[in-house]
């Protein structure tokens, strides 16, 4: 079959498939996420029938659909939302560091990896995934909850965290010196400076200048804007993430809600080929030897991540139903992970298979523990209330009229 041909045959059906996979998990009152990545699995490398054609054209799709993510992610806040956030919610980013990153760095010296596989599998435990958290918030019609924007600030201390790791990973694994790891964190943090500095003080210019009644200019310059300036923080040693997300803080009003309305579907798109690409790219014959490491290191992560959530919703004032709601929200792993682990795997060949298994566990599990870890918290609090409730003492005296009883007023919970 001509290359073309096939590449129309083999994009034609995963696209086809992607629709009836998200119509399954839509009836169902799933996530389709889940199903995104066991498709992956199924029609990858070593899989039951490997795609090869549209290869190529997938990655590229799936780095597309990072990029939309978090533009789109960006769109619904402005730049000084962003710097309050980053304010009050510093304190949250270094508990969400240390519980989240110390399993990691722990196991890495465990299985003998040495000081930078440490370094290297704590990264890969810290980071959340923002694409597949903006997925699955977008999905549940979480994003005007109140929780919301400690979630986000969650978010994005660690994506901004990574302009500061990801240079120092890469010095390390390099065994490059001082100066030089130094040189590399300093291109990072000015070009994220640069960038805020500009949403900031001139975040109306740029919206003025990229504002257009003409939807179709509107939708050519603002995505030929997000992707130049990922692919120039990707260039910067930045994430290209991070850079798009920057992107959309510095756009605001009609600006912003035309984007979002145009960019929507491509995003649904791109996002779905995304999580298709992280299956494809995994062979599934790697995953069982390191499932069961891989499992309890999830495991113990699914708990310091919930920790973080209800801690920063706690700081932020937000009630126990809004709480466990976060700290749900922010199990899933994803891009940035297998990012670390992509460049670690060149000095520390065995943290491949244990990171992609570990990632494609809580990838899984994230958008399930989003929904239910309210409910079954819940259940449980009011479970444990009835058994130390005292049992009722019945009053012989006669029942108070009408006219003896007092209204009660409930408070309602800040969720």
């Amino acid at each position: 079959m001509h290359d073309t041909t096939a590449l129309l045959v083999e994009l034609g059906s995963v696209i086809l498939g992607l629709g009836i996979i998200g119509r399954f998990a839509g009836r169902i009152g799933l996530s389709p996420i889940p199903l995104y990545l066991l498709a992956g699995l199924a029609f990858g490398e070593g899989g039951l029938l490997p795609l090869g054609a549209s290869e190529e054209f997938t990655a590229i799709g799936a780095e597309i659909g990072v990029i939309l993510l978090l533009l789109l992610l960006g769109l619904e806040y402005s730049a000084s939302e962003l710097v309050t956030s980053l304010k009050t919610q510093y304190p949250s980013g270094a508990v969400d560091f240390v519980l989240n990153a110390t399993p990691g760095a722990a196991a890495g010296l465990m299985l003998g990896w040495g000081p930078v596989g440490a370094v290297a599998l704590a990264g890969v435990t810290w980071i959340s995934s923002s694409g597949v958290i903006a997925k699955v918030m977008t999905d549940m019609g979480r994003l005007g909850n109140r929780e919301t924007p400690v979630i986000l600030g969650v978010l994005v201390i660690e994506d901004l965290a990574m302009a500061v790791y990801l240079p120092l990973l890469t010095a390390m694994l390099a065994g490059v010196g001082l100066a030089g790891g130094s040189i590399a964190l300093l291109i990072a943090l000015g070009t994220v400076g640069f960038v805020l500095y500009l949403a900031l003080r001139h975040g109306r210019l740029i919206s003025r200048a990229v504002s257009s009644d003409n939807p179709e200019m509107l939708l050519l310059v603002v995505l030929g804007l997000t992707v130049l300036v990922a692919g120039v923080a990707q260039q910067l040693q930045v994430s290209a993430a991070v850079g798009a997300f920057l992107v959309g803080i510095a756009l605001s009003g009609e600006v912003a809600e035309g984007a979002r309305k145009l960019l929507t579907p491509l995003r649904d798109l791109f996002a779905a080929v995304f999580f298709v690409f992280f299956g494809l790219s995994t062979d599934p014959a790697e995953i069982p030897p390191v499932l069961l490491p891989a499992a309890l290191l999830a495991v113990v992560t699914v708990f310091t991540k919930i920790g973080t959530g209800w801690y920063a919703s706690r700081r932020a004032g937000i009630g126990p139903r809004g709480r466990w709601r976060a700290g749900g929200t922010l199990v899933a792993r994803g891009e940035f992970s297998i990012v670390i682990a992509g460049l670690a795997v060149a000095t520390e060949p065995r943290i491949g298979p244990i990171a992609t298994a570990y990632v494609l566990i809580l990838v899984i599990v994230g958008p399930l523990t989003a929904r239910w870890t309210e409910p079954v918290a819940s259940k449980l609090q009011a479970v444990l209330a009835g058994k130390g409730k005292k049992p009722a003492v019945v009053d012989a005296r006669p029942m108070p009229s009408h006219d003896d009883l007092t209204p009660e007023h409930a408070g309602r919970d800040s969720d």
